[in-house]
């Protein structure tokens, strides 16, 4: 070594004394000041809360326990005006030395006494609005487009939220009394927490919910060093019994019963690789059970169900890997799930299952679910593909592909439902308003039962332009028409537009309960895709029973009787007019008479719109012959008897347009069922509710150029040559929107 060498060592060493020293005396300074440094810190804090959060925060006292432990005592937290949000008698914290070294803040240990946190909401005002309905600052300065992205990047968000998270759970941890309460005006829900500890990596917790109504033991291990936990939620039972894990108040306030034996979380890994964030954990659940009117008509019970779940979170999308695994009962399946947030929303979704013992699955079905399947055996292996794809800034391109693959798959066992029971006469009993209206028999021995082939082809083939022109080609589902519906209805932000087949609406007819569900609407699906996979039942069979039960005007079923009701004839006997307006009227058909005049013709407004667009169609399919004039609009006259039920025009809400879409209206789609379900599980149900029907609504829709609200011009009100030329416009951009629809879903 050399002697330059050697006197820059010595130098280095010097500095380094130095800096050792200095730090010495720093900390020694530090822990001489330390009380008055944390009453600073302290105030400091408090002031803010005071100032960004309208909180009035109190500590009794707090001083330093050791060289890295605090003790507090009298905590209280209370926002400006509102309840108490919490109060905490005494905790002692212990803080990790070496991240706090990095300017982190990561606990060692905590024991806690006698605490209380709770939520009260009066009203419409809760005492944590200071956190839901910040204020924005107005003196802050606008961040730059390089800062914007920063702070929204996802990635680094998710990473911040669970370090701070578990960061702050301890390695020792001692808590004995801390209650959880939220009070919402009548109804009280209170978790105590007697005791919490963990101890050298085991969790042990006794919680009582509502005073005594039930004891929870919270259990398991935890690694915080490691971020590792694996922890188990159940109740105490009696006798040796078990007893399940239920909210009473979720029940009381959302209508909404669950009940679990055993809730497991399991926590393995957390990482940040190559900028994403990624947490790998798994849940399983038994014995659950639940109970909503829009879920199902009784309980619906799963044994087991379980996820091993790896999330990502990158700079602009979340989502599930396709590595995570899905299991209920005897299966599995692997999902996909990504939101893009920027730069436009785009949602995907994929779920794979690999070929499938198909009793196995069938085994699986939760109970109560699909009532009508239980029961039923079947041999062979079942493979479920679904992948969805939806540009928000595109929704015309939005994908859809779902299908079902059978290997081998037959059926050995009818369940409680034998779907062959339509191929001979049988019973059909309509419902209004929960209520049977009467029994309809569905065989010669019906005088009204009208064969498939006495019935005019020109109202098979206009109700079959109008409904599901693929009827006959498709295998009961028409995806086309799923991907329009989705774009139609995303577009719209409500639930405009159904994509039901005329086997999915025979199955729901002949098959299925009244209750409109979720559950009703999933085994739907799964009976249509027996009936047509299996060939249970030929398509001239389903469509010879489709039209003579389906409701064509107020206690109107079936073509035998709505030929009759409305003109006097046979259905054999019908003319092309009479069949388009009875296609017309099916979505709606309690509002059939609202669309005469008196004299018993057609009101043109709107009406003739779809004779013309329906006729075209069948035009240029050859269905029918090509017509200058409006495919026998004109031809329509009510019969004599019925023309007197008819209003004065003047007192009719008449539409100038063409209805919302006469393509794929299912109103079970819309207001009444599944697609107010996510608005239904959460608002509850009224206790003066009555049972939902089948009756479909009747339709009145407003004019596209009337405001909200607006009531219909008078009859005689008196417009301008330009604002009836606007109106014709208007009138033939809407028939020829609507003529795009149906091609596009009835190639």
């Amino acid at each position: 070594m050399t002697y330059r060498q050697q006197k820059a060592l010595r130098i280095a060493g010097w500095v380094f004394l130095s800096l050792f020293l200095l730090a010495l005396v720093g900390v020694g300074f530090a822990y001489i000041k330390r009380e008055s440094l944390l009453k600073t810190a302290l105030e400091r804090g408090i002031r803010k809360a005071k100032r960004d959060y309208q909180l009035d925060v109190r500590i009794g006292s707090a001083k330093f326990t050791g060289l890295t432990s605090l003790a507090f005592t009298d905590i209280s937290v209370v926002p400006e005006k509102h309840d108490s949000l919490a109060r905490i008698r005494r905790v002692e914290l212990g803080v990790r030395f070496w991240p706090l070294l990095a300017g982190k803040i990561g606990l060692s240990g905590m024991t806690l006494e006698n605490g209380l946190i709770q939520v009260v909401k009066r009203d419409s005002i809760s005492n944590i609005d200071f956190l839901l309905h910040r204020k924005r600052d107005s003196t802050a300065t606008t961040p730059t487009a390089s800062e914007k992205a920063q702070r929204t990047n996802m990635a680094d968000v998710a990473e911040n939220l669970i370090d701070n998270i578990l960061s702050k759970i301890p390695d020792d941890l001692n808590v004995s009394n801390l209650e959880f309460r939220v009070m919402d005006d009548n109804d009280t829900l209170s978790l105590l927490t007697q005791t919490a500890l963990i101890d050298n990596g085991d969790v042990t917790s006794t919680i009582k919910l509502n005073g005594n109504q039930a004891t929870w033991h919270l259990t398991g291990t935890a690694d915080p060093g490691d971020r590792e936990y694996d922890l188990a939620l159940y109740a105490e039972g009696q006798n040796g019994r078990p007893k399940p894990i239920e909210i009473p108040y979720i029940e009381n306030k959302y209508n909404l019963k669950i009940q679990a034996d055993t809730l497991r979380a399991e926590l393995r890994d957390v990482d940040r690789t190559r900028g994403e964030f990624r947490l790998e954990g798994a849940g399983s659940v038994r014995n659950l059970r639940i109970n909503h009117p829009a879920i199902a008509r009784t309980d619906v019970f799963v044994p087991r169900a379980a996820i091993d779940a790896n999330l990502f979170v990158g700079e602009n999308y979340v989502g599930v890997d396709s590595s995570s695994t899905l299991y209920l009962g005897q299966v599995s399946a692997h999902p996909f799930v990504k939101y893009t947030l920027k730069p436009v929303k785009m949602y995907e979704l994929e779920l794979h299952t690999g070929a499938m013992n198909a009793q196995a699955l069938f085994n699986s079905f939760p109970q109560g679910l699909f009532e009508s399947l239980e029961g039923m055996q079947v041999a062979g292996k079942l493979k479920y593909d679904l992948a969805f794809q939806l540009d928000t800034a595109l929704p015309d391109s939005v994908k859809f592909e779902s299908g079902l693959t059978a290997d081998g798959f037959r059926i050995l066992k009818m369940g409680q439902t034998d779907f062959s029971a339509i191929n001979r006469p049988f019973n059909y009993t309509p419902f209004e308003k929960g209520k049977p209206v009467r029994t309809i028999r569905v065989g010669p021995e019906n005088p009204d039962f009208v064969p498939l082939n006495q019935i005019t082809p020109d109202l098979r083939n206009a109700l079959l332009t109008s409904e599901d022109y693929t009827f006959f080609t498709h295998k009961g589902f028409n995806e086309k028409a799923f991907r329009v519906s989705i774009a139609t209805n995303f577009k719209e932000k409500s639930f405009k537009r159904g994509a039901s087949t005329i086997s999915m609406q025979l199955v729901k007819n002949a098959f299925l309960s009244r209750n409109k569900t979720l559950s009703r609407k999933v085994e739907e699906i799964l009976i249509v895709w027996l009936i047509e996979n299996e060939h249970i039942v030929s398509k001239e069979r389903m469509y010879e029973v489709y039209l003579n039960i389906i409701e064509w005007g107020r206690n109107v079923y079936g073509i035998g009787e709505a030929a009759r009701y409305y003109f006097a004839k046979s259905p054999s006997n019908l003319n092309l007019g009479e069949s388009i307006f009875l296609a017309f009227v099916v979505p709606r058909p309690k509002a059939a008479l609202n669309w005469f005049i008196p004299g018993g013709t057609l009101q043109a407004r709107g009406v003739r719109g779809y004779f013309k667009l329906i006729g075209r169609i069948m035009a240029k399919r050859g269905l029918t012959a090509p017509d200058s004039g409006a495919y026998g609009f004109y031809d329509v006259r009510l019969r004599e008897g019925l023309r007197r039920e008819v209003a004065p025009v003047d007192s009719l809400s008449l539409p100038d347009s063409l209805m919302t879409d006469p393509v794929d209206i299912d109103l079970d789609e819309g207001e009444a069922g599944i697609g107010n379900f996510f608005r239904r599980l959460f608002k509850g149900k009224k206790t003066d509710e009555k049972p939902t029907d089948t009756e479909q609504p009747t339709v009145q829709p407003e004019r596209p150029d009337r405001a909200p609200g607006e009531q219909p011009a008078p009859a005689d009100t008196v417009k301008t040559r330009k604002q009836l030329r606007q109106e014709r416009r208007e009138q033939k951009r809407r028939e020829k929107a609507a003529q795009e629809t149906l091609e596009t879903s009835n190639p």
